[in-house]
């Protein structure tokens, strides 16, 4: 689908997980600043971490950032979304960060859909977390340089950093504590724990207590933590418990019963399809997976897919359809053959236009073809049945003797045609028009609907008037058997 522009842009940077709070901070109130910079945004908001969702499980290493902008009538002379987001784009180059854009309601669709926020995400299928992260950043290096990469960035799913308190058991058992006791004090003194919850106004605010930074920041000082026993006496932590960092998965996904990794790719410049096309080639050149281990493209590819495989069946049968009803409403079927004559008379308006236009084509392109197909049988019945009138009534009144009769009658037929048929084309174009001229939300979805049926009607006008009666002319030449040529 083309983009459907909201008037916000979503920023969404990834960096390495094991960002602590304080450089998530720093990082997003840079990359705010550079934002706001711009005089075409009205002002940005930046979000890292995640609320308290499971529909939202974004670590720190991910952040948000809307920026709303000002509308394009403020913008700089010749701005567009598209050389905007790549001026922002190279601004933030800020090192240990990958860029993506996107659109804030785009992006919680694709989430939703397709769980990846880039237009295209490859997901790597597996049994083994280390292994697809391996894979995952092969295919990082492999994508980097095909053409309209603008960014990758495979998830470390095993990249992840943890402190590890490995109890001591028999440290335990001497100074009479269980592992509940300490693992209450670590839960209290390290982790935090809510004690109340404060009241301002109509917002409510939980109060949680812990140690200060200071006295939690490093392994030395956290093995100082004193835990209580039942005797009375206080215990350092140290002596209870081994305190080591180690690493292990920062998040696990599973889809279909497998370990699942994601590799993220924000495109430019190209259509989705080509991009994939191309992309599968060089990966299948360059990547040896494992047994076991599968690959699957997602992201806008996979909606595309989806749509394209429906397609396979809406455009016959929409053919079908009006097939069967051009033939049960002229009882014909040469007939019906000319009135779908001016499906390729159209086609070569619309895809005319699109080029001119630079419109990739897309389900908002095909859409507006079948729209035109409709068109395109209105207007061949109306010519069709003008000539039969013509021809009729020649007949009637005893005038078709020779070919130059049936050529006459023809000509009075198209000639008649000439102003109903320039009243169907005007009442479409004026409906038509204002749309292709549009320039606020949903206009780049619908200019390439209507694109379509703007180019083929010119065409179609044309070449009707030309076409059928000649077509016309012929077969009925044939069918009375008239020598004379035309």
């Amino acid at each position: 689908m083309p983009p459907l522009r909201e008037g916000t842009l979503l920023y969404m940077p990834t960096t390495l997980p094991g960002i602590s709070v304080t450089e998530a901070q720093k990082l997003l109130q840079t990359q705010d600043r550079i934002l706001k910079s711009f005089p075409e945004v009205e002002r940005v908001f930046g979000k890292a971490g995640r609320m308290e969702s499971s529909t939202d499980p974004a670590p720190f290493s991910m952040m948000e950032t809307v920026v709303v902008l000002k509308p394009e009538r403020e913008w700089r002379g010749g701005m567009t979304y598209e050389k905007l987001e790549d001026q922002m784009d190279r601004a933030l180059k800020i090192p240990g960060t990958t860029n993506a854009w996107t659109m804030p309601i785009k992006n919680r669709t694709d989430m939703l859909t397709t769980g990846v926020r880039t237009p295209i995400g490859i997901k790597v299928f597996g049994a083994d977390l280390k292994t697809i992260e391996g894979i995952g950043t092969h295919l990082e290096m492999i994508l980097k340089d095909v053409p309209g990469t603008r960014s990758v960035y495979a998830e470390r799913v095993a990249g992840g950093y943890f402190l590890d308190f490995d109890l001591k058991r028999e440290g335990l058992a001497r100074y009479g504590l269980s592992v509940a006791d300490v693992q209450t004090i670590i839960l209290s003194a390290v982790g935090g724990e809510n004690i109340t919850t404060t009241v301002e106004g109509r917002e409510r605010y939980p109060v949680s207590v812990r140690y200060a930074r200071e006295l939690r920041d490093d392994l030395d000082e956290l093995a100082r933590v004193l835990v209580p026993t039942p005797s009375g006496q206080q215990i350092p932590l140290g002596q209870l418990a081994e305190l080591k960092m180690v690493s292990g998965p920062s998040m696990i996904r599973n889809e279909n019963g497998l370990l699942v990794g994601y590799v993220y790719v924000d495109m430019t410049g190209r259509d989705v399809g080509g991009y994939v096309e191309e992309a599968k080639r060089v990966v299948s050149r360059e990547l040896k997976l494992p047994a076991g281990y599968a690959l699957i493209w997602s992201g806008q590819y996979e909606n595309m897919i989806r749509v394209r495989e429906r397609m396979k069946v809406v455009l016959p049968l929409t053919l079908f359809v009006i097939c069967l009803l051009l033939y049960m409403n002229t009882k014909s079927a040469v007939k019906t053959g000319i009135v779908l004559l001016a499906v390729p008379f159209s086609i070569i308006g619309a895809v005319l236009l699109l080029w001119v236009l630079n419109y990739h084509v897309s389900t908002a392109v095909t859409v507006g073809v079948l729209a035109l197909m409709g068109l395109d049988a209105e207007t061949g019945v109306f010519m069709l049945l003008f000539l039969d009138l013509a021809y009729r009534e020649a007949v009637e009144k005893g005038r078709m003797r020779t070919a130059q009769d049936l050529e006459e009658a023809i000509v009075h037929g198209a000639v008649k045609r000439v102003r109903p048929k320039m009243m169907t084309v005007m009442a479409a174009f004026m409906g038509l028009l204002p749309i292709m001229w549009s320039a606020g939300a949903g206009s780049d979805v619908m200019k390439r609907i209507a694109a379509p049926m703007v180019g083929g009607l010119v065409t179609s006008f044309i070449l009707e008037l030309l076409v059928y009666p000649a077509i016309y002319a012929v077969w009925k030449s044939r069918a009375w058997k008239v020598s004379t040529p035309l």
